[in-house]
């Protein structure tokens, strides 16, 4: 038997491929350089001065991906959600702790490479990190046949913040009985629920992407992809003036699994439920799935993102600054004697 040669390339995996990628996404990345930042793209590692301006500064880290939306982001060949998808879920994350972005690092595995499709999720990525004040440092680009089927993509990225000791949450000392719950919306489902929301949608109704989602005025992509959307703006100022005592970033899980996250073991969150509409995109998820209500709430958000926890004093100073800063607060309910749950009434 006569051998062939094998290459990388006949292998699967073209290194041209990733080097159009890298030229695309270098002045990307480059316009999200912050003061801190000292290194290009392309080292071995990112390099990112540790001078802070808190007195007394803790470091705070969070990984996550984007999971199955990147199942819909290829099904309506749409890439640029996807990206600030993942930097604005890792940037809640550390904010319910009073942390600030510093810095993000991304994973890009893929099928096959496609320098256009990484450019698009790249850019998005490079767009909330600006907006968010916060550098784009470095990243890895893998091909990989064998591991992901055809036209496969997987993101996945890593940011770290900062807080100062003194604006750390949550406050598990300082809570009490009485404080309120603000609520602020979702845009969407953010990044959980996918597997679902896509078993509904395309299996259980058989829409495509190009479809009218039913009660939203969207299309299905329109629906799936919008951007799960960062909180950094409106709740930053609130941490640095003391007016909150916790905070949860409502993802996997819903309400029901991420408050007790932040809950002391005797309180319990005691939700409102008639406090705000679902919107039209869940009802359609749950009436069609027909999904039973708990089920729901631990799938889903249900339109709220974002959980504060005020103390009754400041409850309304602070629901008044959300409304003038354009942010449609509301008053979602209010920690009670308890157990360290929620419970819905």
């Amino acid at each position: 038997m006569s051998e062939q040669q094998v290459t990388y390339a006949s292998s699967g995996v073209d290194i041209n491929r990733q080097d159009e990628a890298l030229r695309r996404i270098k002045p990307v990345v480059k316009a999200t350089r912050t003061s801190g930042v000292r290194s290009d793209i392309g080292l071995f590692g990112g390099l990112f001065s540790a001078q802070f301006t808190e007195s007394k500064p803790i470091l705070v880290s969070s990984m996550d991906g984007v999971g199955t939306k990147m199942k819909v982001a290829r099904l309506a060949n749409t890439w640029n959600t996807v990206g600030a998808d993942l930097v604005n879920h890792c940037i809640n994350d550390i904010l319910v702790q009073g942390a600030r972005p510093l810095f993000f690092l991304d994973y890009i595995a893929a099928q096959r490479l496609e320098p256009e499709i990484i450019e698009s999720i790249v850019t998005g990525m490079a767009n909330a990190c600006r907006n968010a004040g916060c550098a784009l440092i470095g990243g890895e680009l893998a091909e990989m046949p064998g591991v992901y089927e055809s036209g496969e993509v997987d993101v996945a990225g890593t940011i770290v913040g900062v807080v100062d000791e003194p604006d750390l949450l949550p406050r598990l000392d300082a809570m009490q009985a009485g404080d309120v719950l603000l609520g602020l919306p979702s845009s969407g489902l953010h990044t959980n629920g996918y597997s679902l929301a896509r078993n509904v949608c395309f299996n259980v109704r058989g829409l495509k992407v190009t479809d009218e989602l039913p009660g939203t005025g969207q299309t299905v992509a329109e629906a799936l992809l919008a951007v799960h959307r960062s909180y950094l703006t409106p709740v930053m100022p609130l941490v640095k003036a003391h007016q909150l005592v916790a905070m949860a970033h409502i993802t996997g899980g819903g309400l029901t699994d991420n408050l007790p996250r932040v809950l002391p073991s005797h309180l319990d969150a005691a939700i409102e439920t008639g406090s705000w509409q679902i919107p039209p995109l869940f009802r359609f998820l749950m009436e069609h799935g027909q999904m039973p209500i708990d089920d729901a709430r631990r799938s889903f958000n249900l339109g709220v993102g974002m959980v504060l926890v005020v103390p009754q004093a400041h409850a309304g100073p602070v629901l008044k600054a959300l409304r003038e800063s354009g942010e449609a607060a509301w008053v979602l309910g209010e920690l009670v004697a308890g157990q360290g749950r929620v419970v819905y009434r």
